[in-house]
């Protein structure tokens, strides 16, 4: 054998391995159409994203009057470079629907496949045979309320929790007026005139934002958590040392006794919200006291609530006037709206950087816990175990894929 001949003339280097090589980006068709579900009143892009959008090369499509119930009109998006549609159908045809409300029955033989769809799936409304459907058109769906962003936490749902807490409060200010039914207090009071007393159970984003709206206006905040933690990070957090307690039956019949406010904030990881303050306790506050439960939409945690709507708000039992609204961030839809785009337009920007949304998955490990259906495969454990339909588990099906 030949020995073989090495030439000075030839450099031997190795060669990096290619990992990844970044896409051409992806040019996008979205469509926002216009909600028919009860009291959704938010649009899932506003215009001023809108025509971020189409300046980056993408199409948008919006159904006319889409945004009317947030104050933005149909002017208002064709200045900003999106097309207007009238007929709800047409907008069905787009590759991407952003959409503030859930999927529901109406829409699902408009929609075609392979699309990717962004809305929230409110667990209450959803059935089997929607999803089933849907899996049947091979959707990819993203919910609101599970998308994470890159700090790990829930971008959509913090926004809609601040609006939350934060209008909870004003909305309380009303009811204790005379006009509302209630005593004619001004709530945070005056100079020389004891604060309002303003009881919040829980410390979450919701109570948080709750007691710092309640604080700013003058009133005397006690706030009620099983979680120590919670109560600590609310201290740190609103840089004041209010009055906390853990959930202890008797003392929390004391302080809603002599309290004017009451406000519901307790939240629930699956399952009901824990009823906490029972109808003995709701009949012993003062007469002309207000409740607002925010958690009514996981079932309410005072035992007196009872679903109420944007249009009869409340009602009164025990002399108490009760405000049970589940979707509150519809009542401020201009700014819920606003807060929903500011997160999902930047989105849809690095889903077309990434060349499309199988690169950003494959990716993006945040993205991954709010997709839950990808190619018509149910990806979230929670709603397979809800409705017996098979799980695949989206790690595994990107890995199958790669």
């Amino acid at each position: 054998m030949s020995k073989p001949i090495i030439s000075g003339s030839f450099s031997y280097e190795t060669l990096e391995e290619t990992l990844d090589v970044k896409t051409k980006g992806a040019e996008l068709f979205i469509g926002v159409p216009k909600e028919t579900a009860f009291q959704e009143t938010r649009v899932g892009l506003i215009p001023e994203a809108a025509g971020v959008l189409v300046a980056n090369g993408h199409d948008v499509w919006v159904e006319s009057k889409a945004g009317e119930a947030s104050g933005y009109t149909d002017k208002d998006y064709a200045e900003a470079g999106a097309k207007i549609k009238y007929d709800h159908k047409e907008i069905y045809n787009c590759d991407i629907l952003v959409k503030s409300a859930p999927v529901v029955e109406e829409d699902l033989p408009l929609l075609k496949q392979n699309q990717f769809i962004v809305s929230p799936i409110h667990l209450s409304v959803m059935k089997a045979g929607i999803l089933q459907a849907m899996m049947e058109k091979k959707i990819t769906g993203l919910s609101f309320e599970n998308l994470k962003d890159d700090s790990g936490t829930y971008p959509i749902v913090r926004s809609m929790s601040e609006i939350a807490g934060s209008a909870s409060i004003l909305i309380a200010g009303h009811y204790l007026s005379q006009g509302g039914r209630g005593k004619g207090i001004l709530l945070g009071g005056i100079s020389g005139i004891p604060p309002t007393k303003v009881i919040i159970l829980g410390a979450g984003v919701v109570g948080e934002f709750a007691a710092r709206t309640a604080l700013a206006m003058g009133s005397s905040v006690k706030v009620f958590d099983n979680n120590v933690y919670r109560l600590k990070r609310l201290q740190d957090t609103l840089g004041h040392r209010v009055w906390t307690s853990v959930i202890e039956p008797r003392i929390l019949a004391k302080q809603l006794k002599t309290c004017e406010v009451a406000i519901g904030a307790l939240g629930s990881e699956s399952g009901r919200t824990p009823i906490v303050a029972t109808e003995d306790m709701v009949a012993n506050m003062r007469p002309g006291s207000v409740i607002i439960d925010i958690s009514i939409d996981r079932g309410g945690c005072f035992e007196t609530s009872e679903i109420t709507t944007h249009e009869n708000p409340v009602y009164v039992k025990h002399g108490v006037v009760h405000y049970c609204v589940p979707n509150i961030p519809s009542g401020y839809s201009r700014t819920a709206s606003h807060a929903v785009s500011n997160v999902l337009m930047p989105l849809l920007l690095h889903i077309a950087d990434a060349g499309g949304l199988d690169n950003y998955v494959w990716n993006n490990f945040n993205i991954r816990t709010g997709i839950y259906m990808f190619k018509g495969a149910l990806t979230n454990f929670h709603l397979s175990e809800r409705f017996e339909l098979k799980y695949t588990d989206l790690n595994l099906l990107m890995a199958s894929m790669g």
